[in-house]
C-alpha cells in the first residue's frame, strides 16, 4: 500500500461531487489574462461540473495506486458495491486505491473512489453509509458552489478563457489541483447534515443497516480525517441516532 493519495491530505468529510457528461465551457489555460475579473461572473452547468470531474478523475487515476481487479480490496469494493451501478440518476463507477489514507470521494462523472485504509477500518455497511453520504452532497446541490470557488481560485492564478461554446480542457499544470479540490471540498454544518440525511434515507433504501452511519461517524475524530468537516462526529451521529430510533 502506497503512503498517501497523491492530490493531497484528504482531509475534507465525505469529499464530492457526484452526477455525470461531457463538455467543458471553461479553458483555465486559455488566452485571457483578466482572470479575477472574468472569474466573478463565471456560472458553472451541471454540464461543466461533471466534464471537471471527468478530467479530474483520470488525473487522479494515473496518479494513484488503482487496486487491479484480483486485489482483495478491489474485490470487497465490487462485493460491497453490487447493485449500485446507478444511483439517483447518477451512473456509478467504482475503484479502490491502495493508499493509507482514511478517506473516499466521489466525482461529477460518477467515478467513486475509496482508499485503502478506509477500508482496513470500515465494517462493508460504513463504507456504504460514506457513499450514500457523499451522494448526497451531488442531488442537494452542494458541490457546484465549491467547484466555482475552486475555478475562481485557478482563474486568478492562470487566467481564464470563457468562450460561449463548447471549449477545451483543463490546463495539465491545473488538474491536480482541481482533483484536490473536488476531494477536499469544506461543507457547511447545515450542507453535512442533509448529506447524513439523504446517507441514512439511501440506507434504508437499500436495506443496508443505517447504524453503520452512526458507528462509521463514532469511529474517526471529531476534529481530523475523514470527518473534519463540521458539524462535528459526536454531534452528527446524535442526530444520526435519532433518525434510526424513529425509524
Amino acid at each position: 500500500m502506497t503512503a498517501t493519495m497523491k492530490i493531497g491530505g484528504l482531509a475534507a468529510a465525505f469529499a464530492v461531487v457526484l452526477a455525470a457528461a461531457p463538455a467543458l465551457a471553461i479553458d483555465l489555460g486559455g488566452a485571457l489574462k483578466g482572470g479575477t475579473d472574468a472569474a466573478r461572473g463565471m456560472s458553472l452547468s451541471d454540464d461543466d461540473v461533471r466534464a471537471m470531474a471527468t478530467q479530474a478523475c483520470a488525473w487522479s487515476d494515473q496518479h494513484n495506486k488503482v487496486a487491479p481487479a484480483g486485489d482483495k480490496y478491489a474485490k470487497r469494493l465490487q462485493k460491497i458495491t453490487a447493485g449500485l451501478a446507478d444511483e439517483d440518476g447518477i451512473k456509478l463507477s467504482f475503484k479502490a486505491y491502495l493508499v493509507r489514507d482514511v478517506n473516499a470521494f466521489a466525482m461529477a462523472n460518477g467515478c467513486v473512489r475509496v482508499m485503502a485504509g478506509l477500508m482496513d477500518i470500515a465494517t462493508d455497511d460504513e463504507i456504504r453509509a460514506v457513499i450514500g453520504h457523499e451522494i448526497g452532497h451531488a442531488k442537494l446541490g452542494h458541490t457546484k458552489a465549491k467547484m466555482r470557488t475552486a475555478l475562481m481560485a485557478s482563474a486568478a492564478r492562470e487566467g481564464v478563457a470563457a468562450s460561449g461554446g463548447k471549449a477545451g480542457a483543463i490546463a495539465a499544470s491545473e488538474l491536480g489541483g482541481l482533483a484536490e479540490a473536488f476531494v477536499n471540498a469544506q461543507f457547511s454544518q447545515k450542507e453535512e447534515s442533509a448529506a447524513d440525511e439523504y446517507g441514512y434515507a439511501f440506507m434504508r433504501k437499500h436495506g443496508y443497516d443505517p447504524n453503520a452511519m452512526v458507528t462509521m461517524l463514532k469511529k474517526l475524530p471529531a476534529g481530523g480525517g475523514l470527518l473534519s468537516s463540521h458539524p462535528s462526529s459526536p454531534d452528527r451521529a446524535k442526530k444520526i441516532e435519532a433518525l434510526v430510533r424513529k425509524g
